[in-house]
């Protein structure tokens, strides 16, 4: 109970925060080409940062807690230089590779802001490695029952976030949002790094006897479940590039509407079982004070995009809390197999409709989310007397 209510602390920390983050990020880019720049980017490495993190905490919690004493320190620093390298890897491949990841997460975009998107997701790229480092650190945390310091994650990548854009957007524009969500994700590292350990003994460890191939098996299932349904909105914001400016960065408004009840609703629920992967750090509503550059005209294509999103709350919630429940019971195929089919379903409704009503284009994620969780509730059902005869 303690453990969950710290949680809730820090989520509602996090997306108070986070009011303020996109209200900043409206009032200086509104729905403008810029705005888009900066949703597709951050947006994605939103997902990707939150499919690695989760995943490793799913995964390695209950490795870490099956370990006792000596034991679990010499695994718990396996894990932090494995991953060191495993992160490293993965952000600097993205960093080189932006170009190409941009034409695929942006085909619509203005090309005189292509480069823009570029040069954004190559800062944020930086934050994959601090977040994936900080997440092994979080596991050790979480086995050790102190949930403190991690559960503030979201609450320091929005104060930094803030921050940054204040002090350098007079010199460096739109990276000034990039550069504070990449050095909250370091400040995070920072902080989790020297609670996990503090008072940690580290001298004559005995050899960690568990395998790499072990370790590395243990993410695999919960990867697949979270990147289906980070894909889902992935491809509806990139889609939305070829609805004009603006399109992209309404979406991204949107998303953050759904965020915060998706994570009040799921994600303080004990860590233990697998953390939900939440679409993105902040949150907002399409009720906008009109001052900046967030006109009465980006109030109303906010709007029309949150009247096609909005549902995609109701799938997701109910989505998460029972796939959640099927992890922890040891049953993963079922949310694996369901994840996939909100994806298809907002791929086959977004092309239909999406060049003739762009501001529906978030039909296909709401009803692809609402059609997924039927599914995942119809199997549960179905396999529900045959899983307790084999408990």
């Amino acid at each position: 109970m303690r453990g969950g209510l710290t949680i809730v602390a820090g989520v509602l920390t996090g997306n108070v925060l986070g009011v303020g983050r996109v209200a900043l990020i409206a009032y200086l880019l509104g729905t403008h080409s810029y705005a888009d720049s900066l949703a597709v980017a951050m947006g994605p490495l939103d997902t990707l940062n939150s499919v690695l993190i989760n995943s490793i905490i799913f995964a390695f919690v209950p490795l870490l807690t099956a370990a006792q004493g000596a034991e679990r320190t010499a695994l718990f620093l396996k894990l932090t230089r494995g991953f060191v390298w495993v992160f490293s890897v993965i952000s600097l491949s993205v960093m080189l590779a932006a170009p190409w990841l941009m034409r695929a997460l942006a085909p619509g975009l203005d090309p005189q802001y292509f480069g823009t998107s570029v040069n954004i997701l190559r800062i944020l790229a930086l934050s994959t490695l601090s977040g994936g480092v900080a997440a092994v650190h979080c596991a050790m945390l979480y086995t050790h029952r102190r949930f403190g310091p991690a559960a503030f994650y979201q609450a320091a990548l929005n104060v930094f976030t803030i921050a940054g854009a204040l002090c350098l957007w007079k010199f460096v524009g739109v990276y000034a949002f990039a550069i504070g969500y990449t050095a909250g994700a370091f400040a995070q590292l920072s902080i989790v790094y020297f609670a996990a350990r503090s008072g940690l003994d580290t001298k004559d460890l005995p050899p960690c006897q568990v395998r790499w191939r072990e370790i590395l098996m243990k993410p695999a299932f919960f990867v697949v479940y979270a990147a289906g349904i980070g894909f889902n909105i992935t491809f509806t914001r990139a889609y939305a590039t070829h609805a004009g400016p603006g399109m992209a960065a309404a979406l991204d408004y949107c998303m953050r509407g759904v965020a915060v009840p998706l994570a009040l609703l799921v994600q303080p629920i004990p860590p233990w079982a697998p953390p939900p992967p939440p679409p993105s750090t902040t949150t907002t509503s399409t009720t906008w004070t009109q001052r900046g550059n967030f006109t009465a005209d980006s109030t109303r294509l906010v709007a029309s995009a949150f009247l096609a999103l909005g549902p995609s709350l109701i799938g997701w919630s109910l989505m998460e809390i029972l796939a959640r429940s099927l992890f922890a019971l040891d049953r993963p195929w079922p949310p694996v197999f369901a994840a996939l089919i909100p994806l298809a379903i907002n791929v086959a409704i977004t092309l239909r409709i999406g060049p003739f009503h762009p501001e529906y284009l978030g039909l296909g994620a709401s009803v692809g989310l609402i059609s997924g969780f039927a599914v995942l509730f119809a199997i549960a059902h179905t396999g529900r007397k045959r899983w307790l005869e084999q408990g």
